[in-house]
């Protein structure tokens, strides 16, 4: 199989791994519901992010739709510079790598611009209905990105000595991520730790 087919087959499969859990999550669940996957380690709990990492928001609408813009070029830019490697015939593993970073920026982006316009808005106590009569929550590239996915490593307090926090609880690793966030990571730290060489010998 080509290389081109490759990438075009870990995008795929990425995205629909990414997008059918989304869907599932979205349609079936409540906001800030939760459900126990493994023991007290791994959980499905349901949160919409309206901004970038972790919740962060800037610039209101303005912000929200110059984020979806650039999530959009810099998809474009790797598109770009995976068929560019490609022709120079780059390693496999090199262009995998690009795909699988590409999948997850894409997976956001279809969040961002069209679960507004496609789907309902969550609730606390209601799951969206796709496809309302009344229309969807927001404008086109105005949509929230669906999280789900909790793994809470850690948990335990501070001792009381300790100054600011002391005698109070903490949870290590507290971040609510989605497929998509995962393979932006993955591809991103494999290629820093498995494929310096060969950006470095650029």
């Amino acid at each position: 199989m080509k290389k081109q087919h490759w990438a075009f087959l870990i995008v795929f499969l990425i995205l629909c791994a990414d997008q059918i859990t989304k869907i599932l999550v979205k349609t079936s669940m409540h906001l800030n519901e939760m459900i126990p996957v493994v023991g007290d380690r791994v959980f499905i709990y349901f949160i919409e992010n309206p901004g970038m990492a972790f919740g962060i928001e800037f610039g209101g609408v303005f912000g929200k739709i110059a984020l979806t813009i650039f999530r959009l070029i810099a998809s474009g830019f790797i598109i770009y510079y995976i068929q560019k490697l490609i022709r120079k015939d780059a390693p496999l593993d090199v262009i995998l790598g690009l795909s699988v970073i590409l999948a997850g920026a894409i997976g956001n982006i279809i969040d961002c611009a069209f679960y507004g316009v496609l789907f309902g808005e969550s609730t606390f106590g209601q799951a969206a209905e796709f496809l309302p009569a009344g229309g969807g929550y927001a404008p086109f590239l105005q949509g929230h990105v669906v999280d789900m996915i909790y793994c809470p490593i850690f948990r335990g307090a501070f001792p009381h000595w300790f100054p600011f926090f002391g005698g109070e609880s903490f949870t290590f690793f507290k971040p609510i991520f989605n497929i998509a966030d995962s393979a932006i990571t993955v591809g991103v730290l494999y290629l820093i730790l498995f494929q310096r060489k060969f950006f470095r010998d650029l």
